[in-house]
């Protein structure tokens, strides 16, 4: 369980957070939608421990966020400006990521890589991967050790049709197995087929739910 309770944040003046409460649970997919600079991205910084709230508490699973713990455990994040190491294949990549918290196996990396439609096996480096192909793997980055928070902004920015069904696919998957996702997004797609919940934000502030 996510709560955030009384949380603001003022960033060269303007205020991209305003008092805001709420509280996330398991086994739900939850829209952020507004329009571009309304406070959905910084939404997910501060959740991520990315930010730092001027006001208010993020509690995550009992542990107060810059208190207990400097960021939520068994998180993936996908945010804007994400880039993978480009002269590493998409497998390489995550065998690296894997090193860190030795949880994810060879055959959970080949796996996630094919649920998002990329090809585990290809030596091609990411460097020359098109956006759609980029985004598809910030995605597989986000889900390979079948994190409990999952944050993802515009996940389906740059992905074609069918690739945005395997998305969608893998996300349904991950919330049947108790994943909290909080995804931003402008894509009323993504919230018509994704969410169990709309918060809708406006300068900062949520504005109806």
């Amino acid at each position: 369980m996510i709560v955030i309770d009384n949380v603001s944040k003022t960033l060269k003046g303007n205020k991209v957070l305003d008092n805001i409460d709420y509280v996330f649970v398991e086994g739900k997919i939850y829209g952020l939608f507004g329009r571009n600079g309304c406070g959905k991205t910084m939404f997910l910084r501060m959740v991520a421990g990315l930010i730092i709230p001027d006001e208010g508490t993020v509690t995550i699973d009992g542990k107060v966020l810059q208190k207990d713990i400097s960021f939520p455990e068994s998180t993936g994040i996908v945010i804007e400006h994400m880039e993978m190491l480009p002269e590493y294949s998409a497998y390489d990549n995550l065998k690296i990521l894997a090193k860190i918290n030795k949880i994810a196996s060879d055959e959970d990396i080949i796996k996630v890589i094919q649920d998002v439609g990329l090809d585990p096996y290809s030596k091609k480096k990411v460097r020359k991967y098109s956006l759609g192909m980029k985004q598809r793997l910030n995605i597989a980055q986000a889900i390979f050790e079948n994190q409990k928070i999952i944050l993802l902004d515009e996940p389906t920015n740059a992905i074609d049709e069918d690739g945005i069904q395997l998305i969608y696919e893998k996300l349904k998957e991950l919330r049947a197995d108790g994943a909290t996702i909080i995804m931003a997004t402008h894509n009323k797609e993504d919230i018509e087929e994704l969410c169990d919940a709309i918060i809708r934000i406006d300068g900062g502030r949520i504005v109806n739910e």
